[in-house]
């Protein structure tokens, strides 16, 4: 699970993990959702072996479900349904008429895992038809050994996500995370809850406190410049410290890196395919905006750790 981390692709990987342990405690369907605690719905969930509509009429569900309570003062341990509610009661329940049967579900086990500092919640689920199919001691055992690994990997297989994506980009100071449709945290670096948190001192909460700029689109909000790129069906945040470069435009940024790179006029434009006056006409517009007068107070802006290192 952990070495699979750039092989599945990021909207897949929690139905291909799901799938892994099927060998090791067989199942009919399972769920793997995760939501905010404090609303009790999911913000994005995957299911095997289940119809579309299961996690929705689950949800209508949490008022009456006798197993949550159980799942949330007993964090990452694996609950069953007998434990929290005996046969007789559950297979009479209101629950059970209006949701489980509807699918075919006889038995059940959870575990559930918070993360206190984002506030989001993961449920972990697996499902079976025969009512005679109990969930054993020893099974518990290993899906709660599991639903560790399993929650660690998804998150490195994140991590990796971002580490990629920060490689791409090479913004200087820059961190990312994941957010999901509603914007809310679901894995993010340390590095940047404490940019938001430095740029936006009065903001509490699982939440970004600014909105998702389009894909391709940077947005610059209290000092910090964001962008986002599409990942499933979340969204990777990159932000940094604001500088002297994002005030520049896009043509005005590519001839700084080629210049500062050490190409000539000619170089430069035929690397970006522009004339070599295009180019000598940029670089003059940037100096006047960044009040350099040289390549190397140029290079000293983009390089600052370099240059930094070389006095």
């Amino acid at each position: 699970m952990y070495r699979s981390g750039l092989s599945v692709r990021a909207g897949n990987y929690r139905g291909w993990a799901l799938e892994q342990i099927r060998s090791l405690i067989p199942f009919d369907g399972a769920l793997w959702g995760a939501g905010s605690r404090q609303q009790a719905r999911f913000h994005t969930v995957v299911t095997v072996g289940l119809p579309d509509d299961f996690p929705d009429a689950l949800e209508q569900t949490h008022a009456i479900n006798p197993i949550l309570p159980h799942l949330m003062q007993q964090l990452d341990t694996p609950i069953d349904m007998e434990t929290a509610c005996p046969d007789e009661d559950f297979f009479a329940s209101e629950i059970y008429r209006d949701c489980f049967s509807r699918y075919g579900i006889s038995r059940l086990m959870s575990t559930a895992h918070a993360n206190e500092r984002s506030g989001l919640y993961s449920l972990l689920t697996l499902y079976r038809h025969d009512r005679d199919a109990h969930f054993t001691e020893a099974e518990k055992a290993t899906q709660k050994h599991l639903a560790f690994h399993l929650f660690q990997a998804n998150a490195h297989h994140y991590f990796l996500q971002l580490t990629r994506t920060i490689t791409a980009q090479r913004a200087p100071g820059s961190a990312a995370a994941i957010v999901d449709p509603q914007r809310i945290y679901y894995e993010a670096q340390s590095t940047f809850l404490d940019l938001v948190e430095s740029h936006f001192p009065d903001h509490r909460g699982p939440q970004l406190p600014f909105d998702v700029p389009e894909p391709d689109e940077v947005l610059q909000v209290n000092g910090l410049c964001v962008k986002s790129e599409p990942l499933g069906d979340m969204h990777c945040i990159l932000a940094w410290p604001a500088g002297p470069l994002d005030s520049l435009t896009d043509r005005e940024r590519q001839i700084v890196y080629a210049i500062t790179q050490g190409l000539s006029f000619k170089q430069a434009a035929r690397r970006i395919g522009v004339a070599p006056s295009t180019v000598a006409n940029h670089l003059y517009r940037v100096y006047r905006k960044l009040s350099v007068n040289s390549r190397t107070e140029l290079a000293t802006l983009v390089y600052p750790r370099r240059e930094s290192r070389g006095t």
